[in-house]
């Protein structure tokens, strides 16, 4: 009987990470979903996939706080039948300021969700997938990371920090069998765009609407296929042809 395989989504429980979580479990992966304060969207996702005959397990941490993660995830990544086949980073956060008036509390707090979890999460989860010979990498940059935006110097410095990290990890692992990629998103319609001008927003995208959730979900689950295996150190830009 062939083994259920397994993903970790974090930041699972809304917008795009909720959307790659539900694309998942459809697609017949155990799902384990990372959340760190919303017990209520965390509970709603996973009531979701199980009422669609999905399998998944809440994982509750702080991505940025390594004796979290590592507590969180190393009784998973020591036992082979528990073992992490996909990757999902997309925990991401912002908190925008023009540089000037950027605190360094701000700066810290960004590149710590966004970049030190890459990190951290990464770090402890490949180790296996080294000696398995075998695994996907997906982590969620954005236009920001690539193009820069003004004032998102943190956010900015955060995506472009993952998209490089990916390119050379993928470098380091593609002899063994592990691709790394990345999925970057312009804008999407989900909670982060909150208070923003859609109108305005729209006129700058070529294709003249936002993006949805789901079709950087797409993206993700074609990287984390079958058909992707000679696929590594990628960008895959999710974004209506803002940034070409």
């Amino acid at each position: 009987m062939k083994k259920k395989q397994k993903a970790l989504v974090t930041g699972a429980t809304k917008g795009i990470g909720r959307a790659i979580s539900q694309k998942l479990a459809q697609k017949g992966y155990h799902v384990y979903l990372n959340y760190h304060r919303d017990h209520e969207a965390a509970c709603s996702i996973e009531n979701t996939i199980k009422s669609e005959g999905g399998s998944c397990q809440l994982l509750r941490f702080d991505v940025s706080n390594q004796e979290e993660v590592e507590k969180s995830l190393q009784p998973l990544c020591q036992n082979e039948s528990l073992a992490i086949d996909v990757l999902i980073n997309n925990a991401g956060i912002m908190e925008d300021s023009t540089l000037v008036w950027m605190s360094p509390g701000s700066w810290r707090k960004v590149l710590g969700t966004n970049l030190d979890a890459f990190f951290y999460v990464t770090k402890l989860v490949v180790k296996n997938m080294i000696v398995q010979r075998k695994g996907r990498i997906i982590s969620i940059a954005s236009t920001a990371g690539q193009a820069g935006m003004k004032g998102q110097v943190n956010y900015s410095a955060s995506k472009g920090g993952i998209i490089s990290a990916s390119k050379s990890l993928a470098q380091e692992v593609a002899s063994r069998g592990i691709t790394v990629n990345v999925v970057s998103p312009g804008f999407i319609e989900t909670e982060m765009l909150e208070g923003l001008d859609f109108k305005k927003i729209k006129n700058q995208i070529p294709m003249k609407r936002l993006g949805t959730a789901n079709e950087v979900a797409c993206a993700v689950m074609f990287l984390a296929s079958e058909e992707s295996s000679y696929i590594t150190g990628q960008v895959l830009s999710v974004n209506g042809g803002i940034y070409m």
